[in-house]
């Protein structure tokens, strides 16, 4: 056994305006935590301030190794970030440049594999041999951890599940399709419906406008989520729309892999049975082959925020396995 896998390692998350960072150990329980914004798109100035965390963090702990999450394409070394949407990022050598600054192992791994990872080793994936997470946030992210190993695909580019076309000719997406799957299930699916009915002037939307001051652009998905969880009408409606094809995207991708586990994750995955019961639901009913095969089971991620960089730290002491 490495004794990396015995020591401490930092994780990081980058969003597109924040960079987190964590002290991590080898049961997954973050121990100290750092936080800076994203200065800017500018990928020096971005890995300037991962540098800067993690040097932070080490001022406190003996630290083994780092583990980056990245939301974007990442090769199948888990070193150049070949696409990154939110920040600059086109074929950036990051684990060559921040293991130069910091003069310890680092991994670079997308950020939905790192949080499919830290589900099947902490959380709710534990146990399952087959399991498929699957992350909605702005959009849809997704991982699959197969005995033990997360299947990045061959060129490390597997589980874009929210790019999955579900609607041909569909809404535009922001890849340049339509009709893709997180145009349906996403965080941004609530926020758009809400703020097209608030346009449209439907009376249905009133209490929602209420709850903002009436500032129609500020009917986004965290305010639908609360408003869901207060029994708002319109709110629970928006979730069983965004459920019900959140269960057509887990039928096929049941049809494609054949998983034990879906694991639910990511800011939409707060509102809990709001949105899985209907995609439950969906799902039954869609399912290929359904009432003559197993069944997977859908259940909510148990982590949280910090999956990902727990994943990324957890995977980066354990890259020799």
């Amino acid at each position: 056994m490495s004794p990396l896998r015995d020591e401490l390692a930092v994780g990081v998350d980058i969003g597109g305006t924040k960079v987190a960072a964590g002290v991590v150990d080898p049961y997954g329980k973050v121990l100290a935590r750092a936080r800076r914004s994203t200065p800017s798109r500018d990928p020096k100035a971005v890995e300037n301030t991962i540098v800067e965390v993690v040097t932070e963090l080490c001022e406190h702990h003996r630290i083994g190794a780092v583990g980056i999450g990245a939301a974007g394409f990442v090769d199948a070394d888990r070193s150049r970030v070949l696409f990154a949407p939110h920040l600059a990022w086109r074929n950036e050598p990051l684990r060559a440049t921040v293991a130069e600054a910091l003069a310890m192992p680092v991994v670079v791994e997308n950020d939905a594999n790192a949080a499919a990872w830290a589900e099947w080793r902490f959380g709710a994936g534990r146990g399952e041999h087959h399991l498929v997470c699957v992350t909605l946030g702005t959009g849809i992210g997704g991982g699959i951890v197969l005995n033990g190993q997360v299947q990045r695909g061959r060129h490390g580019m597997a589980g874009e599940f929210g790019h999955m076309i579900v609607v041909p000719e569909g809404q535009r997406c922001e890849c340049g399709n339509r009709g893709c799957l997180e145009q349906y299930a996403s965080g941004n699916v609530l926020g758009r419906e809400a703020r097209e009915l608030a346009r449209a002037n439907s009376p249905v939307v009133v209490p929602l406008l209420e709850r903002v001051g009436g500032d129609v652009d500020a009917l986004v998905g965290p305010v639908i989520t609360d408003a869901a969880r207060d029994g708002d009408p319109l709110a629970i409606e928006l979730f069983e729309e965004v459920g019900r094809w959140l269960g057509i995207g887990l039928a096929n991708l049941a049809a494609a892999l054949d998983p034990g586990l879906f694991v639910i994750g990511g800011g939409v995955s707060d509102a809990g049975e709001l949105l899985l019961r209907p995609a439950r639901n969906s799902f039954r009913r869609v399912l290929t082959g359904r009432g003559f095969r197993p069944e997977p089971r859908i259940l909510r991620a148990e982590l949280g925020p910090e999956a990902g960089l727990v994943g990324a730290a957890d995977l980066a002491r354990v890259a020799d396995r």
